[in-house]
């Protein structure tokens, strides 16, 4: 785009640092003659063979229709002979060029210069895009290479058809062709692009109305940039297909896109507004019926053309006042759009008035521009919404954020609250796991103490056993509750250093061959005292009933768990005799507590001693 604008610009630059190089022709005269029909023009032909009618005028030359069509004859045609006389040749051996802003006929064109056929145009009627075509008749052969004394224009027509000429410019082409790129850029290559960029956005609109179908303003804006695209195609293309099709094609997508933009409005305020849409829908179709190109349908003449545009210029007025009014407090975006219609509606009245000759042909047709001007306000509304959308995204964040930090917040009291009561009931269990223990053992031990002292039944020696097992167990309850973090050698190293004054006071001699053990990661309090008491149990045992005097401790990893074993080398005894005897304080008390904690217990006693093992497993469960 921006090296297009720069090659023009130099061009025109060129042109016109060159038109010195030029002659601009700007007399004339000029001539009607009636024909029974449209004809053939000859290859060469004299001007002084032409009748003597001619009327001088000056250049730019613009005909009324109404005074052309007086007297004519149903089926006749005219044609209007323009004569430019040359005065002066431009001072250079280069072959000339001959460019011209617009030669409006709806007949064939034919260009003589010095008699000579040089150029032909619309040789089948009028192409719808030929009015936004520059003249430029090239270096033809032996174009001059003669003194050229004359220029006559043949323009066919039909008598109620308003044919106008613009002023010529003669001279080399390379210093006229600025002039000539610059118009047929501005008239045919950018509304071609504009277009193209305008359907562009309507095709994105189409495919996020497929995403968002209760969304059918994207819907209506492929409508209307796909009606704007048909509606504009006569500035650049000539489409093969019969001209009055494309003639009709052309005048009713203007209408159609009308229609299309009152139901956007309504769709931006809200309004129902029913009758207009009634009456929008019937214009449309009763001028699509009217101007088709049928026999018992309105002919395509130039009146008919121009009172059809005259009511679509009266559609797009009423359309732009109503949706203004119903939508200027209603929608800051139907301002928008109305203020595009009202801009649309200036530039297509300025092609109304190059239609009807209200205006010179050198004018420019602006309705080109339409669709520049829808496309860049509905780009601003594009933008405005996107912009809105990020400002509505960004706020719904900051809003989540703030509910997401209170609900952190709710949810961290909430957590505390919960370690409390978690710790207060874990206090409460183990609180009642103390009790529990110690009525069941210390206090259990303390009474029958008691009760054995009361009766006389005990020496003073035994007494003091009972109350150093007493002190043994309260010790071990405590040592429970110190924090172990699963480290079950941790929790035999206590043992040893409660166990081993009495061992010494027994003459029993401890082999600590403990090993290496991985974690047991469910070793609580409650589950290190049950261990705690089964080994000293263990231990206990070996002291009080089998005479041993070596005590061997030893760890090993043993399937899927732990083991620990103590045997020793005392005089052994009967374990199944042993757990029937028992009453809730011996060997069942062990496999009692080891059950409690997944474990088992083993006993294999002999004459040269017993074995005791207690087993633990790696995982609980659950």
């Amino acid at each position: 785009m921006l090296a297009a604008v720069g090659a023009l610009l130099s061009l025109a630059v060129s042109g016109i640092q060159r038109s010195g190089e030029s002659l601009h022709l700007t007399h004339a005269s000029w001539q009607e003659v009636e024909t029974p029909g449209f004809s053939t023009a000859p290859v060469s032909l004299d001007s002084r063979g032409l009748p003597d009618a001619w009327h001088d005028t000056a250049l730019p030359l613009a005909m009324h229709p109404v005074s052309q069509a007086e007297g004519a004859k149903a089926g006749a045609a005219r044609i209007t002979w323009v004569r430019v006389p040359v005065d002066g040749q431009p001072s250079t051996t280069k072959s000339l060029s001959l460019y011209g802003a617009r030669l409006k006929t709806d007949g064939p064109i034919d260009i003589y210069i010095n008699g000579k056929l040089m150029y032909r145009g619309q040789q089948r009627g009028q192409q719808w895009s030929s009015l936004f075509t520059p003249l430029w008749v090239g270096s033809e052969p032996g174009m001059g290479d003669v003194p050229m004394r004359e220029i006559l224009i043949r323009l066919e027509h039909t008598p109620q058809y308003a044919v106008a000429v613009s002023s010529l410019w003669l001279g080399p082409a390379d210093a006229l062709r600025g002039r000539y790129e610059i118009r047929q850029w501005l008239q045919r290559g950018l509304p071609a692009m504009l277009n193209a960029a305008f359907l562009a956005v309507g095709v994105f609109a189409l495919f996020v109305w497929f995403r968002r179908r209760h969304e059918t303003g994207y819907l209506l804006f492929f409508n209307l940039s796909a009606i704007a695209f048909v509606a504009h195609l006569h500035y650049y293309v000539d489409l093969p297909i019969a001209q009055d099709w494309f003639g009709w094609l052309v005048l009713n997508s203007i209408c159609w896109g009308l229609t299309a933009v009152h139901f956007f409005l309504r769709h931006l305020h809200r309004h129902p507004l029913r009758w207009l849409s009634r009456a929008m829908v019937a214009a449309t179709v009763l001028i699509g019926v009217a101007t088709l190109p049928l026999p018992w349908a309105l002919s395509g003449t130039a009146p008919v053309l121009a009172a059809i545009y005259a009511i679509e210029l009266l559609m797009a007025m009423v359309v732009g006042i109503v949706g203004g009014v119903s939508t200027w407090r209603a929608s800051r975006e139907g301002r928008l759009v109305v203020v595009a219609i009202a801009v649309c509606v200036l530039l297509g009245m300025s092609d109304w008035m190059l239609h009807n000759n209200v205006v010179g042909p050198e004018g420019w047709f602006l309705g080109a521009y339409t669709n520049g001007v829808t496309f860049v306000f509905f780009g601003l509304l594009m933008y405005r919404r996107y912009v809105s959308a990020i400002e509505e995204v960004e706020r719904i964040n900051a809003s989540l954020a703030e509910r997401l930090r209170l609900r952190e917040i709710e949810l961290e009291q909430s957590h505390q609250r919960l370690r409390e009561i978690e710790q207060r009931q874990l206090l409460s269990d183990e609180r009642q796991r103390l009790m529990q223990d110690m009525h069941d053992g210390l206090g259990s031990s303390l009474i029958s103490a008691i009760r054995s002292v009361e009766q006389g039944r005990m020496s003073d020696t035994e007494v003091s056993q009972i109350l150093k097992d007493c002190m043994d167990d309260l010790k071990l309850a405590i040592d429970s509750m110190e924090p172990v973090e699963a480290d079950l050698l941790l929790l035999l190293a206590t043992l040893r250093f409660r166990l081993e004054p009495r061992m010494e006071g027994a003459n029993v001699a401890l082999i600590w061959d403990i090993k290496e053990l991985p974690p047991l990661a469910w070793l609580d309090p409650s589950s290190a005292l049950n261990i705690l008491r089964i080994v000293q149990e263990s231990v206990a045992n070996t002291l009080r009933h089998t005479r041993a005097t070596i005590i061997r401790m030893t760890t090993a990893v043993e399937g899927a768990g732990v083991q620990i074993a103590i045997e020793d080398n005392g005089q052994g005894f009967d374990v199944a005799t042993a757990l029937r005897r028992s009453n809730g304080r011996g060997l069942q008390n062990q496999q009692r507590r080891a059950q409690s904690i997944d474990g088992r217990v083993t006993w294999l006693s002999g004459e040269t001693g017993t074995r005791f093992t207690l087993w633990l497993p790696l995982e609980r469960r659950s």
